[in-house]
């Protein structure tokens, strides 16, 4: 019997009292709850502003860019982290594993190593977020803070010949650093921190050329906010009489770019100081690392000037 979309029901998961299913719901529905209000814990703010202001003063200058991820299109972070939660996976696997000890010391150590190009990155692009991702982000350093101290204390131990000591200290490193991952999973996906928050927008339009005004209604190196349907635009008019448009909401955090500075051919969110180019929205300056979305323009006979995004619907 072929198969009928119309005639396949999911399965209903059944939650009674006692029942495993209903058990490992709830455990679930409370860890959630405990990872939703970190988000919510004020009593953090004090030391949230107080570890901000060290992270914004540090002297990096245009390797604040690097540490962003701006020239790979998305954030560092992420990647840096694959090497010490690598090495430390590997680390407990030798561990179970007769005469592998100088190796997964060797790999303890190198986790060690690694964890501090992975920590900066992941603070310069904590330093940016909104108040509710750096509370939930703040425990996240903490729990892997933690996990790389298990780690070294670790390391010291195998060096010194205690052994079992050592495993032991790994494997409370594991589950810290385990728990901070779980954490910054949810600060990532739940709450979207280093998400290209500008993705939306090719998904919410029709390719077609339409309206956004007339050549008058934008005055020369000023920036107006339009509206394409459920899409902000910024409009630019060059002196030469070039008018460039862009997606108004800045793809690191939604800023109004409309609101920004214009000059040099560029437009500064006023949030956190990211730059685009007017002419392809191409990055200049992070923390954004994803472009924004840039449209096509065309002015008609009558003056009307019309837009199109490469790509949309």
């Amino acid at each position: 019997m072929p198969f009928s979309p119309m005639s396949w029901k999911p399965a209903v998961p059944t939650s009674g009292e006692g029942r495993p299913e209903g058990a490992l719901a709830r455990a679930g529905a409370a860890l959630l709850r405990s990872l939703d209000a970190l988000g919510d814990a004020s009593r953090l703010d004090g030391a949230v502003g107080r570890v901000q202001r060290v992270v914004r003063g540090l002297p990096l200058g245009r390797y604040r860019d690097v540490l962003h991820g701006l020239p790979l299109g998305h954030p560092l972070h992420p990647v840096l982290v694959q090497v010490p939660m690598g090495a430390w996976i590997s680390a407990s696997v030798l561990d179970a594993v007769p005469g592998t000890g100088r190796a997964a010391r060797v790999l303890v150590g190198t986790g060690v190593l690694a964890a501090g190009p992975a920590s900066l990155a992941g603070w310069v692009d904590w330093a940016e977020q909104h108040e509710q991702q750096m509370r939930t982000g703040l425990v996240h350093a903490m729990a892997n803070i933690a996990g790389v101290g298990l780690y070294t204390a670790s390391w010291v131990a195998r060096g010194r010949e205690r052994q079992a000591l050592g495993k032991s200290l790994g494997l409370a490193g594991l589950l810290a650093v385990s728990a901070g991952g779980m954490i910054g999973g949810h600060l990532a996906y739940r709450q979207a921190a280093g998400a290209n928050k500008a993705e939306p927008v090719a998904h919410l339009l029709s390719p077609d050329w339409q309206p956004v005004g007339r050549v008058e209604d934008f005055p020369v190196g000023r920036a107006v906010r339009r509206e394409l349907g459920e899409v902000p635009l910024l409009v630019v008019r060059q002196t030469g009489g070039e008018i460039h448009v862009l997606a108004d909401r800045c793809s690191h955090f939604s800023g109004p770019l409309s609101e920004g500075a214009v000059r040099d051919g560029c437009v500064e969110c006023p949030w956190h100081g990211s730059v685009f180019r007017l002419s392809d929205g191409g990055n200049v300056r992070g923390p954004a690392t994803a472009p924004q979305p840039s449209f096509l323009t065309r002015v008609r006979d009558d003056g009307t000037v019309e837009v199109r995004l490469p790509g949309a619907g």
